[in-house]
């Protein structure tokens, strides 16, 4: 019992293998196989979101076992365990859809009790779908202790009839098959072609999305968000991590030592710059609440403003994440936005490195046209935009990347609820020009603030995606595009001028002023709020009960705890 590192004094694993009184604990650790040595190391949670749910999940396992190895090489002991994922792509259209964002809460909660409750030093998280990824970040964060992330990967592209194509291609074409303008073949056949792998969706969606913010705030390794999840290289990366993961122990390098608010401008510069998915604007809000920085919607806002778009890829443009990484990944974004004054460099990363250091051997890349430098930008502002107004008091989110006009007037149609729209779709019950609302689908109202794409890529799939603008207090896939604002706040749940809405009420969007407005006075609108009912949720019981009662404001990042501001004593100092 005498076999220690110099480290375990500091450590939090000390309460559970040292001293005559932890013989209990020691007995269980033995019946494991391990060692008396591996007993005294450090102990490293590796966390992954592995499950049999999607594809985006399903390589984590297998990369979760090259992060041990790399743990163990460098004398640390390794503990694997796994948390959940709900898979948007799955939960989409449909009741499920409610559990995704509270998902989010559930992994961060779980992970923290995990290491809690069996006293690990340090976090490697894997993770490879849209809410697990922000998660496991957030745990990072709430127990600092020294962590690295590790994106499973993204997938590879299909191809239909010689094009490549994404899971966006799918969703879009059920809009195309409801008009009769594709066979009930067609479908057939491009569904089974559009995913042809293990990995998350390959477009800038949300999950790449945050993982390219992992990077761009110093949680992950460099280059290690853009490999797709098939390819070898990515067990080099989880290897390398579990090796790193070790040094941040020695050098006591913690997540808030790396994510302060100018991590999470570096964070936000990235998702402008790549046109990446407007549910950033709430991810990155929560991270920040997680280290007790308050960094709100507006906050995110202002850096999409001042951040030029530069990455051509999809869903607003031609490439996907695979295209990206062959030609220089996530640094080669990064390395224009610090050349040109888009990014901080002193920020500290999990190399043990600032960000301006990482970058200082990443040459521009000529031969491509995936990215352009940040001074002759596809946009000179950000590909998402916030705004506020009359009906948006607590801000909104709208991408503007592959938009023709930057501004859209016309009269409301109300829905209560995502089937209502979806249906009016479907059965085109709608005219060009219209603002469809879709309310009560917020973090509380919903409750779990949907994403609307099945409605959306519906209307593209119809030939009007660019003719009617949709509107809502749920939230958007990133796979969205389109004239389409969501975040909407406050909710209608809670007495927002989107739930004293009626039909025929002119919205005005202005993305170029950054203001959405409802052609109401503030009398009339005062009326209606005296008359106004929310609509009851069908959520009085079980989990979606629990996080209606809990669940703050989109503009905060619909969190469900006060973070780190209130923290007396964090996880790591146990």
């Amino acid at each position: 019992m005498d076999v220690r590192t110099d480290l375990k004094s500091r450590l939090p694993s000390r309460h559970v293998t040292e001293g005559s009184a932890r013989a209990p604990h020691r007995s269980y650790y033995y019946a494991m196989g391990l060692t008396k040595q591996q007993i005294h190391q450090p102990f490293v949670g590796v966390a992954s979101c592995w499950n049999e749910a999607a594809p985006c999940n399903i390589a984590l396992m297998r990369q979760a076992q090259a992060v041990k190895k790399g743990v163990a090489a460098n004398g640390g002991t390794p503990r694997e365990f796994c948390t959940i994922t709900v898979t948007d792509g799955i939960a989409m259209g449909h009741e499920g859809m409610k559990s995704s964002l509270p998902s989010r809460e559930v992994i961060a909660d779980s992970v923290e009790l995990t290491m809690r409750g069996h006293a690990y030093d340090a976090l490697v998280g894997l993770a490879g779908c849209d809410k697990s990824l922000p998660g496991m970040m957030m745990a990072m964060c709430r127990l600092n202790v020294p962590s690295i992330f590790i994106y499973g990967g993204s997938i590879l592209p299909g191809s239909f009839r010689g094009r490549p194509v994404t899971v966006q291609d799918v969703f879009e074409a059920v809009g195309r098959h409801s008009v009769g303008d594709l066979s009930d073949g067609d479908l057939d056949e491009l569904e089974q072609v559009a995913c042809p792998s293990a990995g998350a969706c390959g477009a800038q969606f949300t999950a790449n999305t945050m993982a390219t913010v992992s990077e761009a705030i110093g949680l992950a390794l460099p280059y290690s968000a853009g490999a797709p999840a098939p390819y070898e290289i990515r067990d080099r990366f989880c290897m390398t991590a579990g090796e790193q993961i070790v040094e941040l122990i020695r050098r006591n390098i913690r997540p808030r030592d790396i994510v302060t608010r100018e991590a999470l401008e570096n964070a936000a510069a990235a998702v402008a710059a790549t046109g990446g998915s407007t549910n950033a604007a709430l991810h990155l809000p929560a991270i920040a609440n997680e280290c007790g920085i308050t960094f709100d919607l507006f906050d995110v806002a202002a850096v999409f403003k001042r951040t030029p778009y530069i990455a051509d890829l999809k869903p607003g443009g031609r490439y996907v994440a695979k295209d990206l990484f062959e030609v220089g990944g996530v640094p080669l974004i990064l390395k224009t936005l610090l050349d040109h004054g888009f990014l901080h460099g002193d920020c500290m990363t999990v190399t043990g490195r600032t960000m301006a250091q990482n970058l200082a051997a990443v040459a521009w890349n000529k031969a491509q046209d995936v990215v352009l430098p940040a001074n002759r930008p596809l946009l000179p502002t950000g590909g998402v935009v916030g705004l506020k107004g009359n009906l948006a008091p607590d801000g909104a989110i709208v991408k503007i990347a592959g938009l023709e006009s930057l501004t859209f007037t016309g009269p409301a149609r109300c829905f209560d609820g995502e089937e209502a729209c979806f249906e009016a779709v479907k059965k085109r019950r709608y005219k060009e020009g219209d603002v469809l609302v879709i309310r009560h689908e917020g973090p509380q109202g919903g409750p779990g603030m949907r994403e609307m794409l099945a409605t959306t890529a519906a209307l593209y799939g119809q030939g009007t995606g660019g003719k009617v603008a949709l509107i809502t207090d749920g939230r958007f896939s990133g796979a969205t595009r389109g004239f389409c604002v969501g975040h909407v706040g406050p909710e209608a749940a809670v007495g927002g001028p989107i739930g004293l809405l009626r039909d025929g009420d002119i919205i005005e969007i202005d993305a170029e002023a950054g203001t959405l407005n409802v052609k109401l006075s503030k009398a009339e609108l005062d009326a209606r709020r005296a008359e106004f009912k929310p609509k009851r949720t069908t959520a009085t019981s079980g989990y979606l009960w629990k996080y209606a009662q809990q669940v703050g404001s989109a503009r905060t990042g619909a969190v469900t705890h006060p973070g780190a501001v209130a923290e007396k004593k964090c996880y790591a100092d146990v």
